[in-house]
């Protein structure tokens, strides 16, 4: 098997964020959201659009991790986050994307500052003109600190 691009890494984080809010919104169980995302998204084609490959491996288990340690997850991105503002408040693809870095910060091994960047790209292409992106470099940025002190 061929070494996966950059490129198709990033597509998998991007899907892993779609698939995890797709788990929050309908319901759909883990073997389900896979099997979908990797039949019907990775290098799919619709109306002419060709959907980027994807790490299939890194996608199963941004997937997995995010789900299987998710609550360690969240109370980690709650400790990034403002007082006021549990992640149970924010915005549902914001949720989605925390989770899915947390869970490459907590169980991957790849560098924090690797993460950070990727997913403060994901943030960018679900929110270009907003003020989100910004703000995910900060959370990611705190949440890397806490469970990779020795990076920093």
């Amino acid at each position: 098997m061929s070494k996966p691009t950059r490129q198709m890494r990033s597509a998998s984080r991007l899907y892993a964020v779609q698939a995890l809010f797709q788990m929050e919104q309908s319901e759909q169980t883990f073997d389900q959201i896979i099997v979908e995302f990797l039949d019907h998204r990775f290098g799919a084609e619709y109306e002419g659009d060709e959907m980027a490959e994807g790490d299939s491996e890194l996608f199963r288990t941004l997937v997995r991790e995010a789900v299987n340690y998710q609550a360690p997850i969240d109370q980690m991105t709650d400790r990034a986050l403002v007082a006021k503002w549990p992640i149970a408040r924010i915005d549902p693809t914001l949720r989605a994307l925390f989770r899915a870095a947390g869970a490459e910060l907590m169980q991957v091994g790849t560098p924090p500052k690797v993460v950070i960047t990727e997913f403060v790209d994901v943030a960018r292409a679900f929110f270009p003109e907003g003020k989100e992106p910004k703000f995910v470099n900060g959370v990611l940025d705190h949440m890397a600190r806490e469970a990779k002190p020795e990076a920093f």
